[in-house]
């Protein structure tokens, strides 16, 4: 009888325990085939001779996502040509925000000039796999798809030119050298991610 209340009260303490969600600093992420803003469906295994990728979740609409526009374009302009490319996903529910309809994310990457894939996330799959709670929010990843680092761009999300630390920069410095990113994780700063209604 002891061991059955043993084993009763082992079965109810597991299903107490929460799920893990999300990707911590040493997981290895899932890929993904998403689509792009030009209709193309994009994964990161098409990146042949990637040395890693910096995965950003991102939208249209939040003054977050906005503020760091210029910087994850700037971003992809410095790594994509070392081999570590910008890839943004936008998993924001068109529903619960108009701004961010696929419509919009084509418009907005045409007038942006994106050199970078700007993928929709429509079932919310992926943003809920990674652990992606706001915009942006970011996870650099080595060739091997393991998480190097995960949390905010930098640290001033208001003003670029008073930036002091470059988190993601630092990162992708540090996967080029083959070391461990000097602060491997932030909170990412940002407007949550607009999440489908159960």
């Amino acid at each position: 009888m002891k061991k059955l209340v043993v084993v009763v009260c082992a079965l109810i303490a597991m299903a107490a325990s929460p799920v893990k969600e999300g990707l911590e600093v040493g997981d290895t992420a899932i890929d993904f085939k998403l689509k792009n803003v030009d209709g193309k469906t994009v994964s990161l295994a098409d990146y042949k001779d990637a040395k890693g990728y910096i995965v950003i979740f991102d939208c249209n609409t939040c003054p977050y996502s906005k503020a760091y526009n210029q910087r994850i374009m700037d971003l992809n302009a410095k790594y994509a040509a070392k081999g570590i490319p910008v890839v943004a996903i936008n998993a924001n529910d068109p529903a619960a925000s108009s701004g961010d309809s696929f419509e919009e994310m084509v418009r907005i990457a045409k007038q942006k000039k994106y050199m970078f894939p700007y993928l929709v996330d429509e079932t919310q799959e992926i943003a809920k796999a990674y652990g992606a709670t706001n915009t942006p929010h970011v996870f650099v990843l080595s060739k091997n798809l393991k998480v190097t680092y995960i949390g905010a761009i930098d640290d001033n999300s208001r003003k670029a030119d008073a930036v002091t630390k470059r988190y993601v920069e630092d990162a992708a410095d540090a996967l080029l050298e083959g070391k461990a990113a000097p602060t491997p994780k932030t909170k990412a700063i940002g407007c949550g991610i607009k999440w489908k209604s159960a």
